[in-house]
């Protein structure tokens, strides 16, 4: 058995692979949950379909959908110009950062003009932690794969030292903490549970679809990802689009980092996010490199992490299962999207064609 490089990429395969991807993580899941000694069907039950069947449980749904939807959309548009972008997780929390220093610095501020300060301060921060990795591919070749994974750590730990240092909460009780956020420091909610965010992420996600598809940005960022040289003969700049992608998608994750710590989290905190950066990736390839596609990949992966609290309290399974399943859900993706441009060639076959021949 080997692989073949097929003549051309297959169209069938590539709207296929997510959906066989997706089957597989399904199998296999079933399988490390009967290997821990629970039912499987019972299991799947509650990770998949019971956080579907109640309200709050879908509001929730929605809102841990909506950074993800944020994120992967920036990271889509990076990944189709070949621009590897996996530190969107310190870029949320830069954005973080930047967005809680108003409240902390003014917690008496109480105005509408605040939240607007806090999430442009929260792309801001995003665009800037983005921009070095972006800087130092397009002056020194630098890989930005290397470099931005690494800046996650250095701001996760410049956030764990303010918090437990310079803007810890004086009444706090010494906990790790900022001052609680109030007031118009907080999102809007449009429901009970669902804040002025998740309806950002969803425009946001819409938006990016059109210029990716109907304008020539779009255009540019495609064909510089297909072909740098093709690109460079088009008029293109590679450095331009480097840094314009990490800009982007630097700057919503730096957004989504102020949409969490103005609603869910309301406050500075050691830990921002549950690994939205991270999760994020999966969401991209999921969503086929796709802003529009990726909302309905971010909602299934805001549904592991639903499902993965459920089965945590149902059946006392180790919360990092949910982990798990999304990285087995990445490297099935990877491996089916694999079959687009390549097929599994048997030597039986290979024997019929050289005896057609």
């Amino acid at each position: 058995m080997r692989l073949e490089k097929r003549p051309e990429r297959s169209a069938a395969m590539a709207l296929a692979s997510p959906f066989i991807a997706l089957a597989l993580t399904i199998v296999t899941a079933a399988i490390i949950f009967a290997l821990r000694g629970n039912n499987p069907l019972a299991a799947l039950y509650v990770y998949f379909i019971e956080p579907l069947t109640a309200l709050w449980s879908v509001e929730q749904l929605l809102v841990k959908a909506s950074p993800l939807i944020l994120i992967g959309a920036g990271l889509s548009v990076c990944y189709r110009a070949n621009v590897w972008n996996i530190g969107a997780e310190g870029q949320l929390t830069a954005g973080a950062i930047l967005a809680g220093a108003v409240p902390v610095f003014f917690p008496a501020w109480q105005s509408p003009l605040v939240l607007l300060v806090m999430v442009a301060l929260g792309v801001l921060g995003g665009m800037m932690w983005a921009a070095i990795p972006a800087f130092l591919r397009n002056r020194f070749s630098a890989n930005e794969i290397l470099t931005s994974l690494m800046l996650v750590y250095v701001v996760q730990l410049l956030l764990d030292y303010l918090v437990r240092g310079p803007w810890r909460d004086p009444q706090g009780f010494n906990f790790p903490k900022s001052v609680t956020f109030e007031g118009w420091q907080l999102l809007p909610y449009l429901t009970s549970g669902i804040h002025l965010g998740v309806l950002i992420a969803f425009i946001v996600a819409l938006v990016l679809g059109y210029v990716v598809s109907r304008t020539l940005k779009g255009y540019e960022i495609t064909v510089t990802g297909l072909s740098t040289r093709a690109a460079r003969f088009s008029g293109f700049s590679e450095k331009r689009t480097v840094m314009f992608c990490m800009l982007l998608s630097g700057g919503l994750a730096g957004l989504a980092g102020a949409f969490e710590i103005s609603s869910v989290v309301g406050q500075l905190q050691p830990q921002i996010s549950p690994g939205y950066g991270f999760a994020a990736i999966i969401v991209a390839f999921l969503g086929r490199l796709n802003p529009v596609g990726v909302i309905f990949a971010g909602l299934l992966l805001a549904l592991s992490y639903i499902g993965g609290e459920a089965v945590q309290t149902a059946l006392q399974i180790p919360d990092k299962i949910t982990r798990v399943i999304q990285g087995i859900l990445l490297f099935y993706i990877l491996a089916c999207d694999t079959l687009i441009t390549y097929r599994i060639v048997s030597p039986a076959s290979r024997a019929a064609a050289a005896a057609g021949a």
